[in-house]
C-alpha cells in the first residue's frame, strides 16, 4: 500500500484555563481535541461534521499548525509538520492552505483585490512584476470573478463575491491540501450551492486534497469521499457518505441525521426525532469511557467505564461505539 498523502496520529489540542488576578494557577484543561486520527489519500474529500463546540475548527487549525499540538502528529507527504519552526514552517505553508468561514474577517480591508492575491504570490511564488498581474488574472477567472474588480475592496463585494476571493488568495500558492472551515454557512442556500459546485471542481481539476468542515450534513454529502463524525474532541464514525448518511453505526451519528428536515411534510411529520438527553458536557471536564454516553439511549455499565476506540465493523465504515452489533441487529435495549 502507497504511503498516505496525510496522515494525522493522536493528534491532541489542549489549551489550560487560569484563574487569580496576580497569583495565576491552571484551574484546568480544555480539551479541544482529544486524539484524532485518520488518513487522506492523494486528492481525496473528507467531510467533518458534528454540533458546535465538538473541536471541528481547532481540528483543521491544528493540522495547518496556526495552533500548537499538544501532542501526536501530522505528516504531509512523509513530513512531521510539527517538527518544522521557523523558516522551514513558512516554507512549508505553500503546500496547505485554508478557507475560513467568515471571507470579510478574512481579508484585509485595507487591501483591494488584487494586493490580497499578490500578497501570496510574492511570499510563496516570487513572480515578477510582468508576471505577476496575469497570474492575479487567471485566479480571478478561476473562481468566477471578472477581472475589472481587481481594484475594488472587500467592502464592495457580496458574501460570496468575498468568499470567491478568499479561495481564489487559497489556490494562489498552488497548495496539495486546504482545509475549508464552513465556507457556506454564512451564505444564502443558492450562494451555497456555488462556492460547493465550485471548490468540487476546482479539487478535480487540480487532484486537491479537500478537508471541509461543516455542521450540516445535507451539504458535506455533495462534496466528501468519507464523512467523519466529531464529538468531544474525538471521531466517533467515519466511513463512505453513502454509509454513514444511509445506514449509521454510532448513537450520536443517528440523532445528528434525525435533526436534518426532510423537503416533505408528510414524511417530516411522521418520521420520529432522536434528541440526546441532557447538554453536551463541557471539555473541560469529559466523562469517563464513552464521551457520548450521559446523552446516550444504548448506554449501559460498560459504556461508562471503557473509551472505546474507532473500529472498523465494516469494509471502509468505522464507529467508535461497542453495541454497534447490537444496535444494527436491533437488540440493543435502550
Amino acid at each position: 500500500m502507497p504511503a498516505p498523502f496525510l496522515e494525522v496520529r493522536e493528534l491532541k489540542t489542549h489549551f489550560a484555563v487560569e484563574q487569580g488576578l496576580l497569583f495565576r494557577r491552571q484551574a484546568g484543561t480544555v480539551k479541544a481535541v482529544d486524539g484524532v486520527s485518520f488518513t487522506l489519500a492523494k486528492g481525496e474529500s473528507l467531510g467533518l461534521v458534528g454540533e458546535s463546540g465538538c473541536g471541528k475548527s481547532t481540528l483543521g487549525r491544528t493540522i495547518l499548525q496556526l495552533i500548537p499540538a499538544t501532542s501526536g502528529c501530522v505528516v504531509l507527504e512523509g513530513r512531521n509538520l510539527n517538527a518544522l519552526h521557523g523558516r522551514e514552517l513558512r516554507e512549508a505553508r505553500r503546500d496547505f492552505q485554508m478557507i475560513f468561514q467568515d471571507p470579510y474577517a478574512s481579508l484585509n480591508p485595507r487591501m483591494t483585490v488584487f494586493d490580497a492575491l499578490a500578497e501570496a504570490l510574492r511570499s510563496h511564488r516570487k513572480l515578477t512584476r510582468a508576471e505577476l498581474r496575469p497570474r492575479v488574472v487567471e485566479l480571478m477567472r478561476t473562481v468566477g470573478l471578472l477581472p475589472g474588480a481587481l481594484n475594488k475592496y472587500p467592502h464592495e463585494f457580496s458574501g460570496g463575491q468575498r468568499q470567491r476571493i478568499a479561495i481564489a488568495r487559497a489556490l494562489a500558492v498552488e497548495p496539495k491540501l486546504i482545509i475549508a472551515d464552513e465556507p457556506v454557512s454564512a451564505l444564502d442556500v443558492s450562494i451555497q450551492a456555488q462556492i460547493i459546485n465550485l471548490l468540487a471542481k476546482i479539487r478535480r481539476e487540480m487532484n486537491l486534497t479537500l478537508i471541509f468542515i461543516s455542521h450540516d450534513l445535507s451539504v458535506v454529502r455533495h462534496i466528501a469521499d468519507r464523512i467523519a463524525v466529531m464529538y468531544l474532541g474525538r471521531i466517533v464514525e467515519l466511513g463512505a457518505p453513502e454509509e454513514v448518511l444511509g445506514q449509521p453505526l454510532h448513537p450520536y451519528t443517528r440523532a445528528l441525521l434525525s435533526a436534518v428536515p426532510i423537503p416533505d411534510p408528510a414524511r417530516e411529520r411522521q418520521r420520529q426525532r432522536i434528541v440526546p438527553a441532557g447538554d453536551p458536557p463541557s471539555p473541560m471536564n469529559p466523562p469517563t469511557g464513552c464521551p457520548f454516553h450521559p446523552r446516550c439511549p444504548y448506554c449501559i455499565e460498560a459504556c461508562k467505564a471503557v473509551t472505546p476506540p474507532l473500529t472498523e465493523w465494516q469494509p471502509g465504515h468505522s464507529a467508535a461505539c461497542i453495541r454497534v452489533r447490537e444496535i444494527l441487529d436491533g437488540t440493543a435495549v435502550k
